[in-house]
């Protein structure tokens, strides 16, 4: 808690007097409160917000569900869903995640909160802006671009005076294009000290479950890239010059091969690679590469097989981010095993190899949001939790309790 609850008491008795003053003599309440609440207050007499209003305005129902299932923000909060569900049932609060108009688009709350937010429209369609609601942590957030929080009668409309809200925008990481903003909020008498900077993290979280495309609004089927694009890390997909290439298993294998090669592989090298002590015939490899040239238009050359077209793997990406020391973002990058359940021995030893090799970076650089990311592609790895832990010591940090959530779920 933030301090003892005669001193939260103190600080909500201190935001209603500042509120009455602004209601009753307007600027005169500038000395009593935060210059940015005092600018959204100030906004929302300007937008003439009722101070009467019982809850949010809800946008078209239909219309809002169209643009959640086609949003970015949609996959990556699916991602991370069982972590935002534990941090809200943990802490009694209620999330919500918004479009970059302080639409919301998703909620989930604790048992209480839940119906507390239902009560205003703290639900998907609600219109969070300040022009509809005034004053809130949200529309901070996604005005100013700046984690915000918004305490008791600091909110311009009474009906959430007894809510502390907490709200982080939501960037695209390749464009830096705000997306939203996640939120969590609770009852005013629950503030804590960390509440901001959990918004932070999860914020941090959701951005890094993000698709690996363009800014939402354009499509990656429309967004050309020159070359091949492989994604071998978790679901494979290959791509020449953006459009998506129909492989059968093995040949995503003989490509990947070849793309981790780029010097070139033999025939018989090739063989060995894909098949190991299989009884293979030569023949039928040959066929296989026969296919691949034709699927990339002839760029693949013989004596040695090699690629000769520009290639970038999402392989490549996340070892050269761990060579510079980029561990985060490495993590942010990694989607999961290399080509999981392959029969190729040269693509499970490197399997382990990318593994191993983010794994050992983890436990020696282990950053708290980073580890979160970690372990909802591998669970059930308690150690590298465990070290994370052990380097945060007493230390405050908002990751603590999900990282614990999660270390406690592994143990069961």
């Amino acid at each position: 808690m933030a301090g003892s609850h005669q001193e939260l008491h103190a600080r909500r008795l201190a935001s209603v007097r500042a509120w009455t003053t602004f209601v009753e003599h307007g600027d005169d309440a500038a000395t009593a409160v935060r210059p940015e609440i005092l600018r959204s207050w100030q906004m929302s007499r300007v937008a003439e917000v009722s101070l009467d209003v019982r809850e949010a305005p809800l946008a078209d129902e239909s219309d809002t569900a169209a643009f959640w299932r086609e949003s970015p923000l949609q996959t990556a909060v699916a991602r991370v869903e069982a972590e935002l569900r534990r941090t809200a049932e943990d802490g009694d609060l209620v999330l919500a995640v918004t479009d970059a108009q302080t639409r919301i688009l998703w909620t989930y709350g604790g048992r209480v909160m839940r119906r507390k937010a239902e009560t205003v429209n703290f639900v998907a369609g609600g219109r969070w802006d300040e022009a509809s609601v005034g004053t809130n942590a949200l529309a901070l957030a996604s005005r100013q671009g700046t984690p915000s929080m918004v305490f008791s009668a600091e909110h311009y409309a009474p009906i959430v005076h007894n809510w502390v809200c907490w709200a982080a925008p939501v960037c695209d990481p390749a464009t830096g294009s705000r997306l939203g903003v996640i939120d969590l909020s609770t009852t005013w008498d629950r503030t804590h000290p960390i509440g901001l900077a959990t918004a932070r993290v999860l914020a941090r979280l959701i951005e890094a479950a993000l698709p690996h495309t363009q800014a939402f609004g354009v499509p990656e089927d429309d967004v050309p890239t020159p070359g091949l694009q492989l994604t071998l890390l978790g679901n494979a997909e290959a791509r020449l010059d953006g459009q998506r290439l129909l492989l059968n298993r093995r040949q995503t294998e003989v490509l990947a091969l070849l793309a981790l090669h780029p010097e070139g592989l033999s025939l018989e090298q090739l063989h060995a690679a894909v098949y190991g002590d299989q009884s293979v015939t030569l023949s039928t490899l040959k066929a296989e590469v026969s296919h691949l040239r034709s699927a990339l238009g002839g760029q693949l050359a013989s004596r040695p097989y090699r690629l000769t077209l520009p290639v970038t793997t999402d392989v490549g990406t996340v070892l050269g981010l761990l060579r510079r020391g980029r561990v985060a973002a490495a993590v942010a990058a990694y989607g999961g095993d290399l080509l999981p359940g392959t029969n190729s021995p040269a693509l499970a030893e490197y399997a382990e190899y990318v593994a191993v090799a983010l794994r050992e970076s983890l436990l020696a650089d282990p950053e708290p949001t980073a580890v979160l990311r970690y372990t909802e592609l591998a669970p059930y790895d308690t150690e590298v939790v465990e070290v994370c832990l052990a380097g945060l010591g007493d230390r405050l940090h908002p990751a603590r309790p999900l990282l614990k959530g999660r270390l406690a779920a592994a143990q069961r």
